[in-house]
């Protein structure tokens, strides 16, 4: 009897045996049900080899991570020692002076230039150095005008070798050092950028960092002291008091030009040009901060090439490019007028009222295109594209950024002008030009960033992971069905857009009208006399000096701004 009794006691274990292994057969049938239809394994069933691959993923972005902090923090202290030096040379220049500021740019823009050439001879030629290439970085038209400011830079330093040359008598030859160590500088930084720009490096990642970022930092401090330094424009003004003098027949112990006719060219040069080389350092600073957030990326296969745009076409654009032409057209004239009344000692109020009375014109003609652009946007049912884009993003950055330059300068001069309470046509101008100028800036912004972030008509959608994909496949049934409902899916796309055309219509025809218009305002303060120094009223109420650095921190913002519209706008018009 207990041998019959025991036997029934052992069979519960060979039970529990045999239900734990169904169980465990279960969960391994529904590990595997889940891996088929895309969902995430469970932890403990992560190989080795695939924790090692996270691991080292993990590392990858932390080093990157110390990388950028390391390199930033490099850039910062450069920026803040040079900041120091420059403010001590405006607040006491006996202790500094412009020689020591010099000096200390010579010695960074020499650091730069070897890692330049290091990187253009070194670092890209080694075996998958870089393996990708960001294709929406370093668009034509920025190559082009980082091509065209590094000419005019060059060209402007060539104006001060020889206005310093034809003063060699009374002047120290160590002076002609630094612009020809300039002038090499700007040459192979724009030849390095120019072939470089689209790059995304892979080795040599934190040394690339720290060199990008001191050759930006470095630009960024020859703006700064483009910006504050205004020697050369005083020592040109006290050369021509002191020439008028000397033809009056009074005495002077100013340093004269040997030759007046060469130094009245090279003055001239030096006068028209400057703008244009803070113009360069802004577009570098831009160029070189993409190049510095691409080290070290990972493009997809297919976001290497290049995306496909259709070519540029007016289809049917009739009013926007006659409206804009005409706006060119009246801003040429205006603008040859006035530059052949600067070129005399004196410029007449009249030509200032018609300058003025121009932009007063344009301006809220472009506000008003802007704010019709935005209410179509808003009407339209395109998708908004909301996939990460770095370049995208930095647009959009140095849009508004680039737009503090004007706007800046509007503001100043609206306090002036209401401070002073002046009567006449002139100054009424002037205040009506800085207020559509603060509305434009504002309305041109929101059409653009909002025609920037809608998904183009030609772009195609992105596709869904591979999980989804076969959980798709295998609700449908067959890969068959899947295309089929894919081909109906966009069929109902296009036929959803065919009553859009006169929406897509208007956008082209306002995107062509402001192009032409930001091509106009762009020419006119770009390679001319700039009124808003030459008209007195904002200099005689902050004083020179202080006119001068608030009209050089923010026209060669407005100047930039006018280049990164047109190039935005022409975005948006191929997106319609």
């Amino acid at each position: 009897m207990p041998a019959q009794v025991s036997a029934p006691a052992e069979a519960p274990p060979v039970a529990s045996l045999e239900a734990q292994g169904t169980g465990a057969a279960k969960e391994n049938q529904v590990d595997v049900r889940a891996q088929d239809l895309g969902a995430p394994a469970s932890p403990h069933q992560k190989s080795w080899l695939a924790r090692h691959f996270s691991l080292l993923l993990r590392r990858d972005r932390q080093a990157q991570k110390a990388g950028q902090l390391f390199s930033g923090l490099l850039a910062l202290n450069v920026v803040f020692l040079g900041g120091a030096f420059i403010c001590s040379m405006i607040f006491n220049n006996v202790a500094v002076t412009l020689g020591d500021v010099w000096i200390l740019l010579a010695v960074l823009r020499a650091l730069s230039l070897l890692w330049l050439l290091y990187y253009r001879t070194g670092t890209s030629r080694r075996p998958h150095a870089v393996l990708y290439r960001d294709p929406h970085a370093g668009p034509i038209w920025v190559r082009g005008s980082l091509l065209l400011f590094g000419v005019f830079t060059i060209c402007l330093n060539g104006f001060r070798v020889g206005y310093d040359l034809s003063h060699s008598h009374c002047k120290s030859q160590l002076e002609l050092i630094f612009p020809a160590v300039e002038i090499i500088f700007i040459g192979v930084q724009t030849w390095v950028l120019w072939k470089h720009c689209k790059d995304c490096a892979q080795i040599q990642t934190n040394v690339t960092r720290c060199g990008l970022m001191l050759t930006l930092a470095t630009n960024l401090l020859v703006w700064v002291l483009a910006v504050t330094n205004d020697s050369m424009h005083r020592e040109i003004e006290t050369e021509l008091s002191a020439l008028m003098e000397k033809l009056s027949g009074n005495d002077t112990n100013t340093c004269l030009c040997l030759n007046v006719t060469v130094c009245e060219a090279f003055r001239k040069g030096y006068l028209m040009l400057y703008p244009f080389s803070t113009e360069y350092c802004l577009i570098c600073c831009a160029v070189l901060f993409v190049m510095w957030k691409n080290v070290g990326r990972r493009l997809a296969p297919h976001a290497s090439a290049h995306p496909g745009t259709p070519p540029f076409h007016l289809h049917g654009a009739v009013f926007g490019p006659l409206l804009g032409l005409l706006a060119l057209v009246a801003g040429v004239c205006v603008f040859v007028l006035f530059q052949i009344e600067a070129s005399g000692p004196t410029i007449a109020r009249q030509y200032f009222t018609l300058y003025y009375a121009y932009y007063a014109a344009v301006l809220p003609a472009m506000s008003l295109a802007c704010l019709a652009g935005t209410a179509i946007h808003g009407l339209e049912e395109r998708e908004l594209d909301t996939l990460k884009n770095p370049t995208r993003s930095l647009d959009v950055v140095l849009l508004m950024g680039a737009a503090l330059g004007q706007m800046g300068i509007a503001y100043f001069s609206t306090v002036a002008i209401v401070a002073t309470r002046p009567h006449e046509l002139l100054n009424h101008l002037i205040l009506a030009y800085s207020l559509l100028l603060i509305l434009q800036h504002m309305a041109q912004n929101l059409f653009i960033i909002e025609g920037l972030h809608r998904r183009p008509l030609w772009e195609v959608a992105p596709e869904a992971p591979a999980g989804k994909q076969e959980a798709e496949a295998q609700r449908r049934g067959s890969l068959l069905e899947l295309g089929q409902g894919l081909r109906r899916a966009s069929l109902a796309y296009m036929r959803s857009y065919s009553h859009l055309n006169w929406k897509r219509r208007a956008l082209k025809e306002i995107s062509l009208f402001l192009i032409l218009c930001n091509i106009t305002l762009w020419m006119m303060p770009a390679f001319g006399i700039h009124p808003e120094f030459e008209n007195g009223l904002e200099k005689n109420f902050y004083g020179y000096r202080t006119w001068f650095t608030i009209v050089n921190f923010g026209l060669p913002l407005g100047v930039f701004y006018r280049m990164h519209s047109v190039g935005g706008l022409v975005e948006v018009y191929l997106g319609a």
